[in-house]
């Protein structure tokens, strides 16, 4: 189980410029909403290989700004596989480009479920993950 975890895990880098920020000069929170639902999805297909949706979006925490002239990566780990559910951790960190300057910006918890080819829900096969927490 632990390779599968390890092998599912998805990174993206993102470049803040100024064309992602607000009129606080900081990005926009819907942006990094996208990014995050897109890196849990990801992670949810490699680590089932099924058809995923995303279910619901938790806990979405904004710890701080971020801006522009920053890296950020966008970090989505499996955290629990139940029957038809999956959860994933997503976490925004934050790099200045010219120092060694890193945190956690962001961090959410996304439900994605997996679906058959009518849409409908569908067990996850990976049946040996069912219903633990990693």
């Amino acid at each position: 189980m632990h390779n599968r975890i390890l092998n599912s895990e998805t990174r993206q880098f993102k470049t803040i410029f100024p064309c992602t920020l607000n009129e606080h000069d900081t990005l926009f929170g819907g942006t990094a909403m996208q990014w995050m639902d897109e890196v849990a999805y990801i992670t949810a297909i490699r680590f089932t290989k099924q058809k995923m949706v995303t279910v619901s979006a938790d806990n979405i925490q904004f710890i701080l700004p971020v801006k522009a002239g920053t890296i950020a990566e966008i970090i989505g780990k499996v955290i629990r596989v139940r029957n038809v559910k999956i959860e994933i951790k997503v976490e925004i960190y934050i790099e200045e480009m010219y120092s060694n300057k890193r945190e956690k910006a962001i961090e959410a918890f996304f439900t994605f479920a997996a679906i058959n080819e009518f849409n409908n829900p569908t067990r996850i096969t990976v049946e040996e993950y069912l219903c633990q927490t990693v």
